[in-house]
């Protein structure tokens, strides 16, 4: 038995200018730690959009929310774009931001990643900074796009966890821990039915959960996909996960459910 798992996507437009083309772009990376870590079934939907997500939802067992190089466009916080060269998607916008929204009124798991962790802030009624590194006081949380993929999603610094909170526990109980947080954007004021689990060293938050969630609910702005089962920490967030889709999944299939799954 597995639980299935709707991962969202990008839209790119990809090819030889001038004769480009739409793309629906996956990180493979996101579809694997959903299939060997949380050992669900990934899948995503190219041609959904908003009018569909009630009957799409009652046939899947929980979302992830993806990491993009493509930012949440900022007139979803009530703000003008502050840079042109920010990428956006607004065909992404479309759909992740009320996916977030139905997926906590009808209890479905969800795990946001990056730029899903700032879409269910956005989503929720919270803001960004567009561009963290240009905010006196905090760091500089970017990639560097020169170097290799393995050195890019390596450790970059630690977040303190805040004690006792699911984080905690698949944390083995750090108090810190080290984490592969790369992002442009990040959390500037936090949605009311947002509580923060963890903070990086400038004092931006970097984890948090739905306040009011009975079920799984929880978002990183880190990268737990990038070589999960290496991980115990990454792999015990795909787990727990996991675990939650696979209790829906028997909810939906009329079995009774074996244990509390909220985290």
């Amino acid at each position: 038995m597995s639980a299935w798992v709707w991962i969202t996507h990008d839209h790119r437009q990809l090819g030889q200018a001038p004769e480009l083309s739409g793309f629906t772009v996956l990180g493979d990376k996101y579809a694997m730690a959903v299939k060997h870590c949380a050992l669900a079934e990934p899948f995503t939907l190219p041609a959904a959009k908003a009018s569909d997500i009630p009957d799409l939802l009652s046939q899947c067992d929980g979302v992830l929310f993806t990491g993009s190089p493509s930012n949440v466009d900022p007139s979803h916080f009530n703000q003008p774009l502050q840079q042109a060269h920010l990428p956006l998607d607004p065909q992404r916008d479309a759909i992740t931001l009320p996916l977030v929204r139905a997926c906590i009124a009808h209890k479905v798991p969800i795990l946001g990643i990056c730029r899903g962790f700032q879409e269910i802030n956005v989503a929720l009624g919270g803001s960004l900074h567009q561009e963290v590194h240009a905010v006196p006081s905090m760091m500089d949380h970017r990639e560097r796009p020169s170097v290799p993929y393995a050195e890019q999603y390596a450790f970059s610094h630690t977040v303190s966890v805040v004690p006792d909170s699911p984080l905690a526990h698949w944390a083995a109980g750090a108090k810190e821990i080290m984490v592969n947080s790369l992002h442009g954007q990040g959390i500037d004021r936090l949605a009311d039915e947002l509580e923060p689990l963890a903070f990086a060293p400038d004092g931006l938050i970097e984890a948090v959960r739905v306040r009011s969630a009975s079920h799984f609910a929880f978002a990183m702005q880190w990268h737990p996909e990038w070589r999960c089962q290496d991980n115990p920490f990454y792999f015990n967030i795909f787990k727990a996960f996991g675990n939650a889709c696979l209790e829906r999944h028997k909810q939906r299939k009329g079995q009774a459910p074996s244990k509390n799954t909220a985290g």
